[in-house]
């Protein structure tokens, strides 16, 4: 899992020629920290086959705005450079995750 920010978005997700989950997160958020090991970990296991990049909310407003990011912690998942998916809320947990990881895939 690695950092991109604004600049790099269309190169790393739009243009990627894998599927990508884009968690947007802020330093601030304790649900956004108190899961970082567990997405950390997701990410490894899925090495090679999804890419997985965050983008820390601050410094990003623009992006956020264009994509709807009205809280944190919030994952976006796309495929062949298309949003397809998104998790937030109470839908938020690693299992929901993987499988939404799993689903890009297909």
């Amino acid at each position: 899992m690695f950092a991109i920010d604004r600049d790099s978005f269309e190169q790393e997700v739009l243009q990627s020629s894998e599927p990508v989950v884009v968690e947007f997160w802020g330093e601030q958020c304790s649900v956004c920290v108190a899961m970082m090991p567990e997405v950390e970990e997701l990410a490894k296991s899925f090495e090679g086959r999804v890419k997985f990049c965050k983008i820390a909310i601050a410094g990003s407003r623009r992006l956020c705005i264009e994509l709807k990011i009205m809280t944190v912690p919030v994952f976006l998942f796309y495929k062949n450079g298309e949003l397809v998916d998104r998790i937030a809320n109470q839908d938020l947990s690693v299992e929901n995750i993987r499988a939404k990881a799993e689903s890009l895939l297909k």
